[in-house]
């Protein structure tokens, strides 16, 4: 009997079972588990959480099970995973915690399909409870007492054995989140420290949702957008408020895109008061400072308040995704600073290393805000540091979609088109997943609104220092306007194409001496700039004020704020009832009669001589020719986990088209770190077979081909050092024969692959060029290893160690120091070979145990140990020139020497372990090594 029929027969004649799945309850107190199997029930459109013991496994009778709790599914269920679904395999267990009434479960399930439709069916009934508490409706629970009444008390180990709750502590309210698969923790609303939760990094940890908005009451008269959960929309509340069934799957996303086609029949605009606020605290603490002159500067106090640091922490600690205290002290003096004359709650707090975002709503309106996700960008070395980067946070109020962007961009004069980089790479890279996978990815330009605040660096540049500052002194901005880089860079349409910003009427916010009003007097003597900026796009933004505020001196720069009136939508019930019904009149008769249809304009996608890290994209154009509206959706061929191939980007993936219309979809190849190596191998081309659904329709079938140039990134170290002509000269199928060789024992002698009159290279000829190139033309650069290089740079000198031509490369320092990390994290095996992973954290702490583990390493990688640490020691002796230091150098190439093997990338290295490969390489940092 399958085990949903087994717990089917234990519920009343009214209740349905929906789904089952066998999980370990985790003990909390020492990480022992229990089985239980969780179900979701429903009866009558209210939802619950039954929690069953079982006697034995496989559960095979409804004798095997007692439930131990049944409990309700409201808008204060929480469920949280430390990462998303879609980044762990299949069959891996998932960490799951999920807050049901007064009980906080700690659970590990296997990730696949039952799991899946577990988290959709709960929140499935978050959704139904938030639509039926925004108009009034109750919920009766009364159904679940039956099944509570037998149970001694809430404690979920009553059961066991061992029961921890006998000798635990009180209970405190536990950290999480206080919104429904979102990635942030709740602490509580005093201002103590959010509970921090790694991300893309082992010891990255944004922050956010501080306060609970759940303690308030709901007002049945607002409209049903209110609702505050992240599954709710505009609609599909309404429609339970009205009386219509809610629309399921495709036919749901339709009546949405009708309903917003003639949105303006049902919606009215209200103004709300927005304040945007962006500093560069210099990595200075706020000590006493009062904000207040820069945040509570207006009359009139603002509805919502986005307030981004840059420059939180300048430790080098930092740089490599630290936590930093400077977050609780500057986050506790915003508190401080907020208007006066109005109580606010903090909506979400994110942090990536110095750049933070706050965003505080006033109390009346947190119940009109939904779907509130937050998402980080690095645009440091290989994305992996974050001095320089972005924060976002996305939310919707009433029914216009907000995104609210804090950036740090790269520094120096010259550099303007390396932050015109940065600015690509934040607004293509950040993307709002949702947890499940079960939508399209939500991108920066994807929102009504758009605010984009921070230190951008762009400079004044063409006219000599003593006339920047006399005109500034004067007051004449307006002279400096044409020198100024991001009007430059705006005007020739290489960034924010289509963002407005006001008229600069305010002094140059950088670069003052700490302290005072006084322009920079150090050795460097900076140029005045206006480095610190706030921008937006969307209709109905009316800035009122564009000002900066030189009374807080804390930095060497001045804090800006920007003061917007914005014009958001909210629904007229009376209205959209009537809108609907005639849609929904029109839909089942058109459903009724036609079948849908669509064309599109080719079958087949070709792409040519794909470049390893130099994307292709190619357009696919999907028409509706029938008579009804159409639902298309990307879908996976038979046995296989994706519907594409890694190397290949499909957006969107889903989408509904109306009669005559027609919808572009994007395809981009992308060669990475991840996809170069089985390509290099031959294991996989550039060939795949797309499968477009259209719901009721036929399926049509796409081809992707293409043509791959393979590359000494993404090629084995062994296969490396048997090449003695450049990549692009050598044979297709000698380079896949070349990918395929045993790698030589450690020990032994290596040998040739072309035979024993020719001897393979101590270490790989591109790795000597790199180093060789670093160290000549930049062992005294300033901040090596700490800026990001150039696209465009890192692509020439790929070209130059793959075809052997010129001699001598170019570019900047900076773009081969990333190019150097880059080969190196892209080895198929990295130079610890992966089976010597774990004995070299094992012997971290000691450098005599490091070295001896270092001779069972097959010689060629031995060799590029060596040869790297050699280097890394070298820059070391000029770090009084070129910054660098061991707490920089040693976490940066510790993770790209030393990495865990691939059938334990799916889940996030812990920081301890994080700490130990860094502590590895350190040894070999501070320490001259004897390889003989």
């Amino acid at each position: 009997m399958e085990l949903t029929a087994v717990v089917q027969k234990k519920l009343a004649a009214p209740e349905r079972c929906l789904c089952c799945i066998q999980a370990s309850l985790i003990n909390p107190s020492n990480g022992s588990k229990s089985p239980r199997i969780l179900a979701i029930v429903e009866r009558e459109g209210d939802y619950g959480l039954f929690v069953h013991t079982t006697s034995r496994l496989p559960v095979l009778s409804p004798g095997d099970l007692t439930v131990e709790k049944a409990l309700p599914v409201t808008n204060d269920t929480r469920c949280q995973t430390p990462v998303a679904l879609g980044s762990i395999k299949q069959g891996d267990p998932v960490l799951l915690t999920i807050m049901c009434s007064s009980d906080n479960l700690k659970l590990q399930i296997p990730n696949g399909p039952q799991l899946s439709a577990m988290l959709k069916d709960l929140k499935k009934g978050i959704d139904v409870y938030s639509q039926n508490a925004g108009f009034g409706l109750p919920s009766s629970f009364s159904w679940l007492d039956k099944y509570s009444k037998s149970q001694i008390d809430n404690n979920p180990f009553a059961n066991d054995v061992f029961d921890p709750t006998k000798h635990m502590p009180e209970k405190t309210e536990p950290e999480v989140s206080d919104w429904p698969w979102g990635h942030i923790a709740k602490p509580v609303d005093n201002g103590a420290t959010p509970m921090v939760h790694a991300r893309t990094s082992p010891v990255w940890k944004p922050v956010g949702f501080e306060d609970s908005f759940s303690n308030l009451s709901v007002d049945s008269k607002s409209s049903a957008s209110s609702s505050r959960e992240l599954g709710s929309d505009m609609y599909s509340s309404i429609d339970s408020a009205i009386g219509h069934a809610k629309p399921e799957g495709p036919r749901e996303s339709i009546v949405k895109l009708y309903m917003s086609k003639v949105e303006d029949q049902f919606t009215r605009l209200e103004t709300i008061r927005l304040f945007c606020g962006t500093w560069n605290t210099n990595g200075q603490p706020p000590g006493d400072t009062d904000l207040s002159p820069w945040l509570a500067f207006d009359q009139y106090p603002p509805d919502i308040y986005a307030i981004g640091f840059q420059e939180l922490d300048l430790s080098n600690q930092a740089f490599i995704f630290a936590e930093s205290q400077r977050e609780q002290e500057w986050f506790a003096a915003v508190r401080q600073g907020l208007h006066p004359q109005a109580a606010y709650k903090k909506l979400c707090l994110i942090r990536l290393v110095g750049m933070m975002l706050i965003l505080f709503v006033k109390k009346e309106l947190t119940h009109h805000i939904k779907k509130v996700k937050a998402e980080q960008v690095g645009t440091g070395l290989l994305g992996m540091m974050g001095n320089k980067g972005g924060v976002a946070v996305r939310f919707e109020l009433f029914d216009t979609s907000f995104c609210i962007i804090n950036s740090h961009l790269a520094a120096h004069m010259e550099e303007y088109e390396r932050r015109n980089q940065d600015y690509r790479d934040i607004n293509s890279r950040l993307q709002f997943r949702d947890l499940l996978g079960y939508d399209n990815p939500q991108s920066i330009t994807d929102h009504d609104r758009i605010f984009w605040l921070g230190d951008l660096n762009y400079r004044i540049s063409g006219l000599d220092l003593e006339r920047v500052k006399k005109e500034c002194d004067a007051g004449n901005y307006s002279v400096l306007y044409e020198y100024d880089q991001l009007i430059q860079q705006r005007s020739l349409k290489n960034v924010f194409l289509d963002y407005e910003e006001a008229p600069i009427k305010f002094k140059p916010t950088y670069k003052y001496d700490t302290g005072t009003d006084s322009w920079d007097t150090s050795e460097k003597c900076r140029c005045p700039a206006w480095c610190d900026r706030v921008m937006w796009k969307g209709e109905h933004i009316e800035n009122e004020a564009y000002r900066s505020h030189p009374i807080l001196k804390t930095s060497d720069h001045k804090p800006v704020s920007a003061y917007f009136s914005v014009k958001v939508k909210k629904i007229d019930i009376e209205l959209y009832r009537k809108t609907y019904e005639e849609m929904m009149k029109k839909l089942d008769r058109l459903e009724n009669e036609f079948l849908p249809s669509v064309t599109l304009d080719k079958y087949e996608v070709k792409f040519e001589n794909v470049l390893f890290i130099e994307p292709q994209a190619k357009t696919l154009q999907i028409t509706n020719t029938g008579q009804v509206p159409v639902h298309f959706e990307f879908i996976n061929k038979l046995k296989e986990k994706s519907f594409c191939k890694p190397w290949l980007s499909v957006k969107p993936f889903s989408a509904d088209i109306l009669m005559g219309d027609s919808v572009t979809i994007d395809l981009e190849v992308y060669v990475n770190k991840d996809t170069a190596p089985t390509l290099n191998a031959g294991d996989d081309t550039i060939e795949d077979i797309l499968v477009l659904h259209l719901e009721g329709g036929k399926d049509f079938f796409i081809s992707v081909t293409g043509s791959y140039t393979p590359s000494c990134f993404g090629s084995s170290i062994e296969s490396l050092v048997n090449m003695v002509d450049p990549i692009r000269e050598i044979p297709t199928d000698t380079l896949i024969s070349l990918e395929h060789i045993p790698t030589s024992p450690a020990g032994e002698k290596r040998k040739s692959f072309f035979g024993d009159n020719v001897e393979p290279l101590d270490i790989p000829k591109e790795l000597y060029r790199l180093v060789d190139y670093i160290y000549k033309q930049g062992k005294e650069e300033e901040e090596l290893f700490q800026q990001p290089g150039l696209h465009t740079e890192i692509q020439w000198i790929r070209d130059c160690l793959d075809t052997g031509t010129p001699d001598t490369m170019s570019g900047s320092v900076h773009s081969a120091a990333e190019a150097l990390l880059m080969f190196l994290e892209a080895l198929p095996e990295p130079v610890i070979p992966y089976d010597l992973y774990q004995p070299c954290l094992d012997s971290a702490i000691d450098f005599e145990t490091c070295k001896k583990i270092l001779l069972h390493m097959p010689p060629a990688h031995h060799n590029v140990f060596v040869y790297i640490m050699a280097f890394l020691r070298e820059l070391l002796k000029y770090k009084q020139v070129n910054g660098v230091d061991v707490g920089i150098l040693a976490p940066l190439f510790g993770g790209v020497v030393l990495r865990p093997p691939p059938e334990g990338s799916n889940k996030r290295a812990k920081s301890q372990e994080y700490s130990k490969r860094s502590q590895f390489v350190q040894h070999f940092l501070l320490n001259e090594y004897d390889c003989n």
